[in-house]
């Protein structure tokens, strides 16, 4: 998770679509250019076996206003590799 919040950071689509699941990955990565990234909260985790979900909260502010995404997203393991299945945001 802290590494696909660096990936939004840093703007690196490549990274995020490599990391993104092959049966819910976008064809591309859109980012807002006037996006400021402010953090990233990790809420809490839960593994049961290949499987796993993440409560965050990343906060940004863009176009003058913060906001605050707070998400809970679901990821599997593969080949030892983490990909990132979808997110429910709250």
């Amino acid at each position: 998770m802290r590494s696909r919040y660096s990936a939004f950071v840093l703007g690196d689509a490549a990274y995020l679509l490599a990391t993104w699941h092959l049966d819910t990955r976008p064809q591309e990565v859109q980012f807002d250019a006037n996006a400021r990234w402010l953090g990233l909260e990790v809420r809490r985790h839960q593994t049961s076996g290949e499987q796993a979900k993440v409560e965050f909260v990343a906060r940004f502010k863009t176009a003058g206003a913060a906001t605050r995404l707070h998400e809970t997203s679901r990821f599997v393991r593969q080949q030892e590799r983490w990909f990132y299945i979808d997110g429910e945001q709250r």
